[in-house]
């Protein structure tokens, strides 16, 4: 069953902590309020709401340029729960479920909606709450039946007391911008540092989605921390002589290059899943991790750094490149065809190997061992 959902976006407020007017200041290529309303698009919110009060008519013109619909709360100075009532009460029928995303929290990714939108649809909890680092963050999503409560709610704590009336359900998000509340001068300038990062995963919000997302078992989850530790170890030792690669995307994407371990071409297929979570950087670096080339001329990146860690490692420890290679070609000794892709794809890694060696001037076994890994080159289980 299809269900169709709303948001509502307060933007009410007289930003007076702020220099400039909130909704209505840049934030990348939009303003705050159309970063907002552009994650609720992307997760295909039907109806989207805009709640005005201070600046009313600048409001509305920017909501109406955005293609949503703005409402006027003349009670604003109140607070925002005044706001979220103004909102929910002009929401229309046939809804089944209402977000209500302030637009103090400009910075959510749109697979945030989506997660609890597809959690609405088996779970008959009155409304859903997004977590990260077992922590609530905006924005809940409120069961359609449940809205009038919401609005007959006379007591203390605004929208958060009405919530605590109603037994919700935690659901678990990949993204750390749940919690960030952009309420001052200075917080403006962090959310436009915030923003420069936002397609690339924290290595916390990656392990979310290993375990939260994808189900990643302990074991998957053990080569995922040991490939991403050797990965960060050699962007490092290179780091260390001027190649810039970015720490962040590294740890990142070594953490995430086996999601769909299991899954046909799972390299293809976790690339794919990240494209529909909204990071197509890191995207890139998991469907490349099974082969790829380095030509002399192109410069070592992050994606060459994930690809040759995961050559490294098995399980969750250090065997090298030919121990790898090796059991792969005993594994097909019958298959002449599979023994030349092998050799084929073995060549190439030697090459990444060779270049990382040859730009960081010391061996990935000194590397790794710098960093405190063991490279003895014991097997493992499984």
């Amino acid at each position: 069953m299809k269900h169709t959902f709303a948001a509502v976006i307060p933007a009410a407020g007289l930003s007076s902590r702020l220099p400039a007017f909130k909704p209505l200041l840049a934030l990348g290529d939009t303003t705050t309020l159309g970063r907002v309303v552009r994650a609720c698009r992307q997760a295909r919110v039907r109806d989207i709401i805009v709640v005005t009060g201070y600046r009313a008519d600048e409001v509305a013109a920017e909501a109406d340029r955005l293609g949503a619909r703005a409402v006027h709360n003349p009670d604003f100075l109140q607070g925002m729960f005044s706001s979220v009532r103004a909102g929910l009460a002009a929401l229309p029928d046939g809804l089944d479920g209402a977000f209500v995303h302030p637009v103090d929290i400009p910075l959510v990714r749109s697979h945030v909606h989506a997660r609890l939108m597809d959690r609405f649809a088996v779970s008959d909890a009155p409304v859903f709450f997004p977590v990260f680092d077992d922590r609530r963050g905006h924005p809940p999503l409120i069961r359609a039946s449940r809205i009038g409560e919401v609005l007959a709610y006379q007591g203390r704590g605004g929208l958060r007391g009405a919530l605590a009336t109603m037994d919700g359900e935690d659901v678990e998000v990949a993204c750390a911008q749940i919690h960030f509340d952009m309420d001052d001068d200075a917080a403006y300038f962090d959310a436009l540092g915030r923003l420069a990062r936002l397609d690339v995963p924290s290595p916390d919000e990656a392990l979310v989605m290993l375990t939260a997302y994808f189900s990643v078992g302990e074991k998957g989850l053990a080569h995922a921390r040991a490939v991403s530790r050797a990965a960060l170890a050699l962007a490092l030792a290179l780091n260390r002589l001027g190649a810039g690669l970015d720490k962040r995307l590294v740890e990142s994407a070594a953490l995430l290059h086996d999601l769909a371990k299991g899954k046909k071409n799972h390299e293809e297929e976790g690339g794919r899943e990240l494209l529909r979570l909204g990071f197509p950087v890191v995207a890139d670096i998991v469907a490349c991790h099974r082969d790829l080339t380095l030509s002399e001329e192109a410069r070592v990146t992050e994606k060459e750094i994930v690809y040759l860690a995961d050559k490294l490692v098995r399980c969750d420890r250090y065997v090298g490149l030919e121990a790898r290679f090796r059991e792969k070609l005993d594994m097909f000794a019958d298959d002449p065809e599979a023994q030349a892709a092998i050799r084929g794809r073995r060549g190439r890694a030697r090459a990444v190997l060779a270049r990382v060696e040859r730009e960081a001037g010391l061996s990935v076994e000194r590397i790794l061992a710098l960093a405190g890994m063991d490279v003895s080159g014991g097997t493992c289980a499984g």
